[in-house]
């Protein structure tokens, strides 16, 4: 049997070739960027072109980016370091403002914090999954230390009004994080544009290795506390031997997602409206989560009326990769918080799949991947 087709995107994205070419070469040449000879200086080198090739997918000064193990610790490092640095600092400000479909490494992190003494408050958002703007105003204010809203949400795909939200929170002095981990790579980003003072990247979600990310501190921002102690690596706010394998594939990744952009964003906004065309010749009822709200090109989350998301994948599962809106949590499915922000109820959200069309991916792969689909969703 062939290798299932692999649509799910939105949890990770394949290692692109040249990565895996660059994570070779690294690995060929060991040395700690640390050491003092010329492997160390080899292995510094190679971590310094990857903290170039990142910082400039982002439009970023290559100094003001901090390499972590992946998202989830830049989100970590970002709030909870935010957070320690105002207790230290003397700040009084004692209120968070997340939105409500933050990944759940924000709301947590977030969450965390209250036993501090920090109020965290989630933004409401609007049923086509994009943060509902004038509540955001309501809800920042001049007590305000933080804001975090993602770039583009991991289960929708909805591209969120950072730059907006940016403008009110400066209004008020308070400082923006955004994580761009599902959006850096796949459409443009420019953290001045944003005007962010915090990125949170993820190497995995834009062709490179899982397990290597990055955090962005603008600078002039206010510099996280470190909420890890050991070695003085990454301007001594994450300890730790850098993992110059996976950052060179890293680097890599992030270089080719700049070229490619146009291409890639062409590409797969044209495979999801194909996709979208062939379901309604064949009759299928579907409707897009998102409604008419932008989301990342090639993403959809569809909803297929009385019909079982968790069944579909399953049947589908020996012959592609999709996945749902819903998550087990305790032994059951629950429906994500994603979708009861946005006002979804639980039995529809159950109705609710999500597949990207991504780089790699083919028409030939929609013709192969579209009678099991069709059979799956009619039963």
């Amino acid at each position: 049997m062939d290798e299932p087709i692999y649509f799910d995107g939105f949890a990770t994205t394949p290692l692109a070739p040249e990565a895996r070419a660059a994570m070779i070469l690294a690995s060929s040449q060991p040395g700690n960027p640390g050491s003092p000879h010329l492997s160390g200086a080899r292995a510094s080198a190679t971590l310094e072109r990857a903290r170039e090739d990142v910082a400039s997918l982002v439009g970023a000064d290559a100094q003001e980016l901090i390499f972590t193990s992946g998202a989830t610790e830049s989100d970590n490092l970002a709030i909870r370091g935010v957070a320690l640095w105002a207790l230290q600092s003397g700040s009084s400000r004692r209120k968070i403002v997340v939105s409500a479909i933050e990944h759940k490494a924000v709301l947590e992190a977030a969450d965390s914090l209250r036993n501090l003494g920090f109020q965290i408050i989630r933004a409401p958002v609007t049923k086509k999954g994009v943060i509902d703007i004038e509540a955001a105003e309501r809800l920042i204010d001049a007590d305000t230390l933080l804001v975090s809203i993602m770039l583009a949400n991991n289960e929708t795909g909805a591209v969120q009004p950072v730059g907006r939200i940016a403008g009110i929170a400066r209004l008020h002095g308070a400082l923006l994080h955004c994580d761009a981990a599902q959006a850096a790579g796949k459409i443009p980003v420019e953290v001045e544009a944003l005007d962010v003072d915090y990125m949170s990247l993820s190497s995995h979600k834009m062709y490179g290795p899982m397990g290597v990310g990055a955090l962005y501190v603008a600078n002039g921002a206010p510099r996280p506390i470190p909420i890890q102690f050991g070695g003085g690596q990454e301007r001594a706010m994450r300890p730790g031997t850098e993992p110059v394998y996976l950052l060179a594939g890293f680097g890599a990744a992030a270089r080719l997602a700049g070229q490619r952009l146009g291409d890639d964003m062409a590409h797969g906004q044209a495979m999801a409206k194909t996709f979208k065309k062939d379901l309604l010749e064949r009759g299928i009822d579907f409707d897009i989560s998102t409604g008419d709200a932008e989301t990342i090109p090639g993403s959809l989350s569809i909803y297929l009326p009385n019909r079982s998301a968790e069944d579909i994948v399953s049947s589908i599962s020996p012959y592609a990769s999709i996945s749902t809106g819903s998550a087990c949590t305790s032994g059951q499915i629950m429906p994500s918080h994603v979708l009861m922000a946005m006002g979804i109820s639980p039995y529809n959200a159950a109705s609710i799949l999500r597949i990207f069309f991504g780089r790699y991916n083919s028409y030939h792969e929609i013709d192969r991947f579209l009678p099991y689909f069709v059979t799956a969703a009619s039963q």
